[in-house]
């Protein structure tokens, strides 16, 4: 009874009584496609063909009555419908254009023949996108965690099938993109991130083009921005795994230009050793692991300092969301009224600004290895609210630093 359904290839239902091929289908695949699918009715864009072939006799000779009718009301009623009809279309636009509900070639540039009462059209943006994918954590083969992020170009090289394919093109791609990141990267070490970073972005930027494309969607870039390791790999055959030092003054750069930046730095540092003296560049994060600081003590010490001038200087409560080994726990920082308080625990108002970043940021940027600003551009500092208000933290950490 069941022996015989291997061999059998099955269907879908017939949902049209048409025999055209669907929206993405090759002709070159040695199999003829049954009658009946879902995208029946519209032509094989991909291969720049919009010929409708889908269509009886029937409904042929009414769309060419109503088209013939539209056509001529539009000539006689020119002067006034001219207003209406014409539209003006830049070299970076295309108009997608829908007549009596099925797609035509894209429009443009110059000036196009929009009908009335029939015609349904959408302009598209041919010009290059970017968008950034926030610093999310991503668990690495040797068991770390270290969070990172991407900034991604794209463009539009098929307008039709950017609007047949899709609904939400850019909330589409993003998710595809945060995927394809995480997806990617969970195969790799620590340290190949670190060190492959450029050609890691090569690859995933060709990952998300093959899910991309049958969108009309093509990613030109991808830059992998690197963000705090959260937690040390636990297997590392090849040796420790080293952060990449960050740059005075160039915290917020990632890419090739600190990495130009850094070639500088090692040459002089080893021109340097060769007469006697030594620069030795490290990361904030082993920086500060040393010292033993916890967030508690941290918060000891910032109680010391409230006071009524502080509050007078920033007027504003913080929220502070901190992820460690542990987990994740929350402070509040309140130097809005009185003379200031902090705590564990959250607020009882809604806070001004909320901060999400790991415990030994928190505890560089209080103790200043760590510029807020430099944090935050770089991807450790999360910041929810206003980024002046959150800036006003700096005069926090100047009393602290005394």
């Amino acid at each position: 009874m069941f022996s015989s359904s291997t061999n059998r290839s099955y269907d879908l239902l017939p949902q049209t009584d048409s025999s055209a091929y669907g929206l993405f289908t090759e002709s070159s695949r040695g199999f003829k496609r049954p009658k009946g699918h879902s995208f029946d009715y519209i032509p094989n864009v991909s291969e720049n063909n919009f010929t409708d072939v889908s269509q009886g006799w029937l409904s042929w000779t009414c769309n060419i009555v109503v088209i013939f009718l539209v056509y001529s009301f539009t000539v006689i009623a020119f002067p006034l419908t001219g207003w209406f009809v014409l539209k003006t279309v830049p070299n970076y636009e295309r108009v997608v254009v829908f007549r009596l509900g099925r797609i035509c070639p894209p429009k443009g540039p110059g000036v196009i023949l929009v009908l009335p009462l029939i015609d349904q059209w959408q302009r598209v943006d041919l010009r290059t996108r970017a968008f950034n994918i926030p610093p999310c954590q991503v668990n690495t083969r040797d068991g770390g965690l270290l969070l990172v992020g991407a900034d991604i170009q794209f463009r539009i090289w098929n307008p039709v099938l950017s609007v047949l394919s899709v609904q939400d093109l850019n909330a589409s791609t993003r998710v595809i993109a945060q995927n394809a990141l995480t997806h990617s990267l969970c195969k790799k070490t620590a340290q190949e991130i670190q060190i492959e970073r450029i050609k890691l972005g090569e690859y995933l930027g060709m990952d998300i083009n093959e899910m991309t494309q049958p969108w009309g969607l093509e990613v030109d870039r991808v830059e992998l921005t690197l963000g705090s390791l959260l937690k040390a790999p636990e297997v590392n055959p090849s040796g420790s795994f080293i952060m990449p030092p960050s740059v005075p003054g160039m915290e917020g750069l990632a890419g090739p230009i600190q990495q130009l930046a850094m070639h500088f730095l090692n040459h002089t540092g080893n021109s340097l050793s060769q007469q006697g003296d030594s620069i030795h560049l490290t990361d904030e994060l082993s920086s500060i692991s040393p010292s033993g600081v916890s967030v508690e003590k941290l918060l000891s010490a910032v109680k010391l300092q409230l006071s009524d001038a502080l509050v007078s200087q920033v007027r504003a409560c913080f929220q502070f969301d901190i992820s460690s080994r542990d987990g994740h726990q929350s402070y509040y920082l309140d130097l809005s009224q009185g003379s200031g308080s902090v705590g564990a625990g959250t607020l009882g108002r809604e806070p001004d600004v909320t901060l999400s970043m790991s415990d030994s940021d928190l505890v560089a940027m209080f103790q200043a290895e760590l510029q807020p600003f430099a944090a935050y551009t770089s991807g450790r500092l999360q910041i929810q609210g206003d980024i002046k208000t959150a800036m006003r933290l700096e005069e926090l950490i100047k009393l602290l630093k005394k």
